[in-house]
């Protein structure tokens, strides 16, 4: 077999890609990243600003990731930079479910039970619909919006604005009159109706580079594979039985290729792969929902009464001190999911806004300075119904990976790490 024919290729270096390449080289395949940008990462990675080594965004991951803990614990040297923490969602003056370190099923039953800002109704009715839930195993006849789901088992007034909603937003990115009631049902049986650790919140202690993908970089190297910064693939085409990646430094050959770019990307990288035309057009039919990130810096002595707080009936959807979690004293992380008022403000007045909210927590209106991350095409719309792409294409050596693909999750980093690890297994067996 010649050389060429032996050679596994990924193309894209977030944190789908770099999975696969941590998989692979967990199996002894050499494999070879070809990442566009000058860092690893994708959606989750590094940005410098007011020099600062900050995020493009802030995430937060579960303890039901089990796929993302695991490859993070296979390449780092040491503890995995993550605060583990109960779930405790907490809008002050309106809302707050905590859930106590108790065996599961005890701890949701008494978090629901014991929440705080919902009547007593809605208590039971939370109870009954989880139970409902379980009973079902979580899966739907027929998939529908989160919004008919939640109508039709009475999940009205508080429970939708402070629980359903707010968890639908940050899972899914999607509001709830369109997001896929049956992908958020899988979110929630993996985290909030599992093993009692699997619900806890997971706060990165470190940036998203420094998180996973930097080290598993390490990690594929020292496996004896290569990673390629500032490579971008421009187009791939078949070359006798295997494929042929052309980049600016010319043309490679390789026996397998996953694909690790956003869906965005993927009609014009594989034009002249006929076979793709398919998954061209279903990925062609996505819609996009933005996440808007704003960094707010204020006096060293201003923190948050938690390292993560909800904001309720304005802009911000959620808050993380960083202070607590990465050291950067009186710097504020504000998240805003999916579509709204905010995306018709300029940057100055959605940062006056948002601080305004703000104000009544950290005792100060205005911030010493603010910064707003846009990404107007964060994720695809998760909707009720979507079709996504399998792994598989009519391509036996040429796979997909990504959060996009077909799958129980949204568009989370799990989500991206599974395909990723899926991907390796069709290569690996």
């Amino acid at each position: 077999m010649a050389d060429g024919l032996k050679r596994v290729a990924v193309i894209g270096g977030g944190w789908a890609g770099m999975a696969a390449a941590v998989a692979l080289a967990e199996k002894g395949l050499p494999v070879t990243v070809f990442e566009a940008a000058r860092q690893l990462g994708g959606r989750a990675r590094r940005a410098a600003i007011h020099g600062l080594p900050l995020d493009n965004g802030p995430h937060l991951l579960l303890g039901a990731y089990r796929e993302s803990l695991r490859l993070m614990a296979r390449v780092h040297p040491g503890p995995l930079p993550l605060k583990r923490i109960p779930l405790r969602l907490d809008v002050p003056g309106h809302f707050r479910l905590s859930l106590p370190r108790l065996p599961a099923p005890l701890h949701l039953a008494w978090g629901l039970l014991a929440a705080q800002g919902l009547t007593w109704q809605e208590r039971l009715a939370a109870a009954r619909f989880v139970r409902w839930l379980k009973r079902r195993q979580f899966r739907l006849g027929q998939d529908a919006s989160v919004e008919s789901l939640l109508r039709g088992h009475g999940q009205d007034g508080g429970l939708r604005r402070h629980l359903w909603e707010p968890l639908c937003l940050a899972a899914l990115n999607t509001p709830i009159a369109l997001a896929s009631a049956q992908v958020f049902l899988h979110v929630l049986r993996d985290s909030l109706a599992a093993e009692r650790a699997a619900s806890d919140m997971l706060l990165p202690l470190a940036d998203f580079s420094a998180l996973f993908p930097e080290p598993a970089a390490a990690y594929v190297r020292r496996q004896g594979g290569e990673v390629r910064l500032s490579c971008p693939v421009r187009h791939i085409r078949r070359q006798n039985s295997g494929l042929a990646l052309a980049t600016d430094g010319g043309e490679e050959s390789f026996g397998q290729v996953i694909c690790a770019v956003p869906p965005q990307r993927l009609p014009s990288l594989t034009a002249e792969l006929p076979e793709l035309a398919e998954t061209r057009k279903m990925v062609a039919g996505f819609h996009y929902q933005p996440i808007y990130s704003l960094y707010l810096q204020y006096p060293e002595d201003r923190r948050l009464p938690a390292p993560l707080l909800g904001l309720d009936g304005g802009l911000g959807q959620w808050v993380f001190d960083r202070g607590q979690t990465h050291g950067q004293k009186g710097l504020m992380a504000v998240v805003i999911s999916g579509p709204g008022r905010h995306e018709i403000l300029d940057h100055e007045a959605l940062l006056d806004a948002v601080a305004w909210e703000l104000a009544p927590l950290l005792g100060q209106q205005r911030p010493l300075w603010g910064k707003v991350v846009a990404e107007r095409r964060a994720t695809f719309s998760c909707e009720a119904g979507l079709q996504r792409p399998s792994i598989a294409t009519p391509l036996a050596n040429f796979h997909l990976a990504g959060d996009y693909t077909e799958g129980d999750y949204p568009a989370t980093l799990e989500g991206a790490a599974r395909s990723g690890i899926a991907c390796a297994a069709r290569i690996t067996g």
